[in-house]
Parts: C-alpha cells; structure tokens; sequence
C-alpha cells in the first residue's frame, strides 16, 4: 500500500542514526520500521516549562534557568568535579560537571538555557550534568514537555528523541478510519496529531492520545478477527442433521437429564452442525459442568448424519478415561486410539476408520498422523484445546471434507483474552453444575498446622477417601524454600508406608501412568504430585485435595486442581496450605477462593491480578502482540472496538465505502494480513 511506504522503510534511513544506533534503535522498539519507532509510545513526560529567576528557584525540582556563564573554576584536586559559575542579575549557581569535555558548552559570556534538577550544595544552588544546554537563541529547539520513553543501554534521551521526531516527518496524511460520532464523543485527536501529541508535545497530554491509538489497534485486531471469522463461516460445509434415536439412547443410559446449560450449549453446537458452514467453537465448562455428556451428543449427532466423529484428548489417561464415558453412554461402538495401540488392534482400528465401520475414535495426538485417514469425518472434538497448538487443531479439521470442530477446556477463559486471543471462535459457556454435585469445603492452613493436617488426611482415608497432596516442585530449589514434591512423597512415606504414591513429570511416563492409574483403582490412597493431575485425572473416591504453597499457584490453577475432588458422593475438601508469612496480596487470593466456586470469575479475577503475561505463560506485561493497547486497562475500549468492527462490516461487507477503504489502511498499518487477504479474495 503506497501511503505506507514512508514507514515501512528501515530506522536506518532516518536521520542521524547510523549503522550501529539505528541497531540499537531496531532492538529496543521491537522492529527495523520507522512505523515501529512511532509505535515506541513514551511511558510518562518531564514538564521543563518552569523558568525561575535564581533567587526564586528551589532545590530540588526540575526547572530551566536563562542565564550567562560567568567563569570556570577548575578542580582543587583530582577526582573534583569542574565548576561553571552562572548567573542572571538576581544571584549566581553553580553547574557542575564531573566529565571537562562538557566545558565546551559552556563558554564564558555565552547566554544559555539550561534544564535539570537543581540541588543545594554548600549553600549554593548547583545543577549537576544539565540535561539541555542551548544558546537562548536555539530555544525553539528546546524540549519543554519532554517525552520519557523506555530506553536500553546505548540509547540516551537525545537519541530517541531525534529517532521520533524523523519518524513523525514522515507521517503521511492518513484517511479517518474512525467513525465520526466515536471521534467526537470521546473528544479524540487524529492518528497522526495523537502521535504528535505524545512524541512531540507543546503541552503535557491528558489521556486522549494514548486512547486514541489503543483504539486504533484494538479496531484493527477486532475488525481482523471479524473478517476471519466471517471468511470462515462463508467457507463451504455441510448441514448435518440427525434424527435423535442416538441421542436418545445415550440419554436414557445417562439416566439423567441435561442441565439447563448443557441443553443451551448443544443447542448452539447443534444450529452450527445443521449450518452449511464449518463450525468452530469454544465449549467453556467450569469443572464437573458436565462438557463431556455435550462432546458425546454432539458426536452422535455426527453419527446420525451419517459421518463420523473423533474426540482428541491431551493424554492417553484422560484419553482412556473418555473412551469409558463414550463406551457407556454411546449406543454405536466406540474405538480408541493411542500410542500403545499397537499391532493387530491398532490395525483394526485404522482400517475401521477408513471404511467407515468405526463411527467415533477416542485419542491422542496418534489421531493426527499421516496414515490415520477417515471415510467422512464430519465432527472433530478436541478437550483441553490449550494443550494443543493452531497447527494440531488444523491438522485434525482437515481430516475431512468438511469437518466441524469443536474444542473445550475445563479452564474458564478470562473474558479480556477470549475477545483478543480466541475471538475467532463462537463462544458456548456452561456455567452450572449438574445436580446433586456438593459444594467442596475449601479451607486455609499455615505450614505450621502441617501435623493436623496430616492427622485430619489419616481420617479420611480411615474413611475410605483418597487424597491429592500437590506440591509445586519437583526437587529442592536453593531459590524458594518450597518443599519438593520427592521430599513431601518421602516425609508422608515414613507416616503412611505403602499407601503413599507419586507422580510428576519428570518421571518416567510408564511409572507416571502406573502411578496414577494404581492411585485409581485403590491400591494406593496418596497421590503426591505435581500439577500432572491438574487435567484428566478422575477418581470419583479421591475427596480430599492438599496443595502446599497454595500461594505460588495462580488462582485459576488452584480451582482447576480443586476441581479433582469432589466427583463422588462422598464430602470432599481443599487444604490450602500457605507460608506463615503470606502477604495481604496472596491472603486475598486464597481468601477469594476459598469464599467462591465460581471458575469464570476466579479466573477474571485471576487474570486481573496476575496480568496477561503470567496468565498466558509470557514474562512481558501486557498482552502478547499488542504495541499501543493494553487490553486489561482498556476493556471498555476493547467492547467497543468488537461492537464498531461488525457494525462496520454488516453495512460494507467488502470495504468499499470511504470509511471501508480508510479500514484497509488500519489493517495494513497493523499487519492484518490475514484479514487484507480475506478482503481481496472477497
């Protein structure tokens, strides 16, 4: 796009930056364009407006002083700083300078402005390495509001600033891509005054700037997302439709009707099925929701349309664990699929599969394989999707002429993050639980009550109960006295004998898997673990959930590893074991918890305290991919943004209006290059 051209060319081009600093620029803002310079956004901004007369000036406060140099004064002995005496006819001060070669800026009669922070050193007013010096007849030049942007080492203030404003001279004359009446509501600037105003300010900005360009790239990624998603739904599929005798079926099995949310769930998934385009959508359940009873009646849908369903899971645990709900509900037979099935059963099933005799596979990732092909696999359905990669899912869509997918997880999803990360997808939520399902007990212990919590597991499983001890290490760290799991499985040995288990993921996989499947079925009553048992362990007898240092994990974390208790009759418990020493920020945390079962909003909350970065696995604050925005501070932005894109895209589908052209301008200005294909293509 031509208009783009001035900033998409190098940082090298802009003046005064050589080989070495337009590197060094290039690193620090994250790209090698003079767009990426200009999306480098100043963090805070120095008013230098206060012009004082020496005698009225104050120690410590930032202020400019006009003044003429009076004299030098050279150090009395080595490592001294030189001294330049000032002055402007209501007193005298002092610069001070610890480097001679500043002297030169300094010469004496010269009439100067200078700015930095003023101290008082033996009662005499001294400003140390000013950071302006210029001739009084150079202010024009001079940075009054002076913009404060991240910096890394080789960058210095001065290199910065001449990097914005080359960047800014290049700037062309963008097209409005907002929408008037939004302009004028909330009193925004134009993109390129907003940029002004931030690099380059003749006054020290309010929040309108900042907003502005948040804004920007919030439209483009929400307007990109709706396009893709529109793209996706315009894509050829096919209505499945089923007559409902399977579904039947496998209802009076269940022996239970569906809740309220799982009928509104399957009712969203079914209008998909019976759509002719591909379905891809997100089913949210809180733990214990009841998704899978959903994933098996969708699958039968598949079925009764005459096509095939397979169901992925993360692990051959859970993978097997499904394949016994499928095989118990399902009225049709049910394969499975998985590394270990091997030789003449593993050949039975591929060849079931690809003539049809098999309706509904259960696997792991040995379903994506090359030489795993399909009659007609209308639905694919993937459980704890964020286990799996875009590559995996695509992978397994593909299987088919037409597949439909639908992806679940247990790990209720911040709101903030399914609007930026997963807006590609139609969202269902199942947020109750079915009946009969008690609320577990979650309670709060310091380490030091470690001997009655041992003495209060002793009794449950007295009981007939099992327990979850989880621990958030695997061995001893000389960085956080967190005890390790090997040596909490060791301590509770010595008490428990026999009885006490362990698995983490650093085991091997056959004595991990052993582990938890001996912990299953009863010949252990301890499972010692790490969060290896966070998803697709389901022992209906294990009522009793221990987490040490309750306080390192994040709050969605602790509900999702809570959530392995309490899926039999039996009263079920949370120990949340804490340092002595918690911090108020952390006693919130486990309070909140302890206080509420509800997964969507212990995971907003979650998110809020925690930000984007840890959330989603990444050091960086704010959200991944964003450079202007920042989706938790601007939510409200965020809802409008959504809302803008589909308005903008049902009254100009292809943008072709003034303002559709303009938003062709946004996305490329934002690399959207998906959405600009899909706008080209259409």
């Amino acid at each position: 796009m031509d208009i783009l051209l001035p900033l998409r060319a190098h940082v090298s081009t802009l003046p005064g930056l050589g080989p070495k600093l337009s590197g060094l620029i290039a690193k620090l803002v994250g790209g090698d364009s003079v767009r990426d310079v200009l999306f480098h956004l100043p963090v805070e901004f120095l008013d230098r407006r206060a012009t004082p007369k020496i005698a009225e000036a104050r120690p410590g406060t930032t202020a400019t002083l006009r003044v003429e140099v009076i004299r030098h004064e050279a150090p009395a002995r080595k490592g001294q700083p030189h001294r330049v005496i000032i002055g402007d006819g209501t007193g005298f001060a002092e610069i001070v300078l610890f480097h001679a070669a500043r002297l030169v800026q300094f010469p004496v009669g010269a009439r100067l402005t200078v700015s930095g922070k003023l101290e008082r050193f033996n009662d005499t007013l001294a400003m140390a390495h000013p950071d302006y010096v210029v001739s009084q007849a150079q202010e024009r030049d001079f940075p009054w509001i002076e913009p404060i942007w991240p910096l890394t080492a080789g960058v210095v203030p001065r290199i910065m600033r001449r990097a914005a404003l080359g960047a800014l001279a290049r700037l062309p004359d963008f097209p409005e891509w907002q929408d008037k009446t939004v302009l004028a509501k909330r009193d925004w600037p134009g993109f390129v005054a907003a940029l002004h105003a931030l690099h380059a300010p003749t006054e020290v900005p309010d929040n309108r700037p900042a907003e502005r360009l948040a804004y920007d790239e919030l439209l483009a990624r929400q307007l990109s997302f709706a396009i893709v998603r529109g793209m996706r739904r315009r894509r050829a599929g096919r209505a499945l439709l089923g007559d409902g005798r399977l579904r039947k079926a496998a209802l009076t099995r269940f022996g239970h009707a569906p809740t309220a949310g799982q009928l509104q769930a399957l009712a969203e998934i079914d209008a998909d099925m019976a759509a002719p385009h591909r379905m891809l959508r997100l089913l949210q359940g809180d733990v214990g929701s009841g998704k899978t009873l959903v994933a098996v009646l969708a699958c039968l849908r598949a079925v009764e349309a005459g096509t095939q369903a397979a169901f992925l899971a993360p692990t051959e645990i859970l993978a097997k664990q499904h394949f016994a709900t499928f095989q118990k509900l399902s009225p049709v037979p049910v394969a499975l699929l998985t590394g270990n099935v091997k030789g003449k059963a593993r050949k039975q099933v591929l060849e079931g599969l690809a003539s049809g005799e098999i309706k509904i596979v259960i696997g792991t990732h040995a379903i994506f394989q090359k030489h795993v092909e399909f009659q007609d696999l209308g639905l694919a359905v993937i459980d704890e999707q964020h286990r799996f990669g875009v590559d995996q899912r695509l992978a397994l869509g593909q299987k088919g002429e037409a597949t439909d997918l639908l992806v679940m997880t247990a790990t209720p999803i911040p709101r903030t993050l399914l609007l930026t990360h997963w807006a590609e997808m139609d969202v269902s939520r199942i947020t109750e639980k079915p009946k009969g399902r008690e609320k577990i007990t979650t309670t709060l212990h310091s380490l030091a009550e470690l001997e009655k919590v041992e003495a209060a597991i002793a009794r449950a499983i007295a009981a007939g109960g099992r327990v979850y001890w989880v621990c958030p290490l695997v061995s001893e760290s000389e960085a956080l006295d967190i005890t390790a799991t090997e040596i909490r499985f060791g301590h509770l040995r010595q008490r428990f004998g026999e009885a006490v288990a362990m698995a983490h993921g650093q085991m091997d996989a056959a004595q991990r898997d052993a582990a938890l499947q001996n912990f299953a079925a009863g010949q252990s009553k301890i499972l010692v673990a790490t969060t290896v048992i966070e998803v697709g362990v389901d022992v209906p007898e294990a009522n009793v959930m221990v987490i040490e240092h309750a306080e390192r994990f994040g709050l969605a974390q602790l509900h999702q590893l809570r959530g392995r208790v309490g899926r039999g009759a039996a009263k079920s418990y949370c120990l949340l074991l804490h340092d002595s020493k918690i911090g108020q920020t952390a006693g919130k945390r486990l309070s909140l918890l302890r206080d509420t079962d509800d997964g969507f909003l212990i995971a907003d909350e979650d998110f809020r305290l925690r930000g984007a970065g840890d959330y989603l696995g990444t050091r960086q604050s704010g959200l991944p991919g964003y450079r202007l925005a920042d989706p938790e501070k601007h939510a409200a932005l965020l809802d409008m943004a959504r809302q803008d894109a589909v308005m903008l895209l049902q009254r100009d589908p292809k943008l072709e209006s003034e303002r559709g052209q303009a938003a062709k301008v946004l996305l490329n200005l934002f690399d959207q290059r998906d959405a600009i294909q899909t706008v080209r293509a259409g």
